[in-house]
């Protein structure tokens, strides 16, 4: 322990240390990252840049080398120039949160995109929020029910679960991510669309929230037209605004659409500073962030409120192995995969229960509830096996008393996976329906 001349030292010596220096020179400008000399300023800091004929420019410090700071502005550069001259504006990342923000449209910084006023907020929290030690959280020992069979019935979820919809472009991941947003019992739902196109926003509040929806949510818009760094931001906004419901005890629904453009945003930075490419292109960094933020959802301490968190993922080209996929894969607690196959054939919702698995279901369902779930995607599993020999007429009847079981329920269970998108199933109904067409 330091004593007290010590202490005495280091506070005169912390009082006649030389001021870090306030104001920076812009230096270069390398695609979208600016260099900038004669400033000090952390990793996060929100900075000005202003231009010699007045140009205001607001930048993020994404990196540095030595003394030089590596800036990522919030938009475009226009109007900046050689010795522009840049200043810090706030040393960290926190944003104003309370309840004020039910029923509102925001972006990555917090302001208002629906045309209304800013939101009330008295409450100031980091962005990165604060980690919750994994002793501490509460059981996942409840099952949530999301109004959708193929879920309730086969791929149980529960409340504070953390799920991924896995799929190529245009198979239904919107669709099925607007009917969970429908169907779903909780107090708060907390929207990011991070990445998507800008017409997806509207549409998404007038064709799936509506009024009464929009009411209890919070919608966080980074489209694919905005900054990397305002992308990644609302990434975050998106996070902490569920902890910030979380903690005050409310069951939270938080949804992401996508945690590909996440990525893809965090590789446009990574690259500009400088990080080395590996897989597919992607950054260390990605990697790293990735399962960070997966981690801030789930149930809070002590079962004391949860963020149930989907997160949808595209499969670029359809490939089940792309990095993202699979770091999303290893970090969540299940998938549930699309298949372009059955939307093809107008199977809705395009589940694929090859590939789909929910991690917790057998902490939630009882023993007889569970088999009958897992009897019916061996059965389904089996009669996609034996395709092929099915329908060219190569297989006899009775050679398989399993697959002839399969053979003879294949309709009704394609007709159990389908719902209409404006339906909703409750998990009661749900896991009725399944034993009557189990026991036939």
């Amino acid at each position: 322990m330091m004593n007290f001349d010590a202490e005495v030292s280091q506070l005169i010596g912390e009082l006649h240390a030389p001021e870090p220096q306030r104001n920076g020179t812009l230096v270069r400008l390398v695609g979208m990252r600016l260099e900038t000399r004669g400033l000090m300023a952390p990793l996060g800091a929100c900075c000005e840049v202003v231009g010699q004929f007045g140009h205001r420019v607001e930048a993020e410090v994404v990196g540095f080398n030595d003394d030089t700071l590596y800036l990522m502005p919030f938009t475009e550069p226009n109007g900046i120039g050689p010795g522009a001259r840049v200043s810090v504006l706030n040393h960290s990342s926190h944003v104003n949160l309370g309840p004020d923000l039910l029923g509102r449209i925001i972006d990555g910084r917090g302001q208002p995109l629906d045309g209304k006023p800013p939101p009330n907020c008295p409450d100031v929290l980091s962005l990165l929020g604060r980690p919750i030690n994994p002793m501490e959280r509460g059981p996942i020992n409840q099952i949530l029910d999301v109004g959708v069979k193929a879920i309730n019935g086969v791929l149980t979820i529960g409340r504070g679960q953390r799920l991924g919809l896995v799929a190529g472009s245009g198979v239904g991941k919107s669709v099925l991510l607007g009917m969970m947003t429908r169907f779903t019992e909780a107090d708060v739902v907390v929207i990011g669309l991070i990445g998507e196109r800008g017409r997806e926003v509207q549409a998404f509040i007038e064709e799936t929230l509506g009024p009464v929806g929009l009411a209890k949510s919070v919608l966080v818009a980074a489209p694919a037209n905005v900054s990397p760094v305002l992308r990644l931001k609302a990434t975050h906004m998106t996070h902490v605004i569920a902890e910030y419901f979380r903690d005050q005890g409310k069951n939270v629904l938080m949804l992401v659409d996508s945690l590909t453009r996440v990525a893809h945003a965090q590789r446009e930075i990574g690259l500009a500073v400088g990080e080395p490419p590996t897989a597919k292109g992607y950054p260390p960094s990605v990697f790293a962030l990735l399962p960070n933020l997966i981690e801030r959802a789930g149930v809070g301490r002590h079962g004391f409120g949860s963020i149930t968190a989907i997160y949808t993922v595209l499969a670029e080209g359809d490939d089940a192995n792309d990095p993202i996929v699979d770091i999303a894969r290893a970090s969540l607690d299940g998938q549930v995969m699309l298949s372009r196959k059955l939307a093809d054939a107008a199977h809705y919702p395009a589940i694929d229960l090859n590939g789909s698995i929910s991690r917790v279901m057998q902490n939630l369902l009882s023993p007889e509830d569970l088999k009958q779930s897992n009897r019916f995607r061996r059965l389904w599993s089996l009669y996609q096996q034996n395709q092929d020999l099915i329908q060219v007429g190569a297989y006899e009847n009775g050679s398989n008393p399993e697959l002839d079981q399969a053979i003879r329920l294949r309709q009704s269970m394609e007709m159990f996976l389908q719902q209409d998108m404006h339906t909703s199933m409750d998990v009661p109904s749900t896991r009725h329906e399944l034993q009557t067409l189990m026991a036939g």
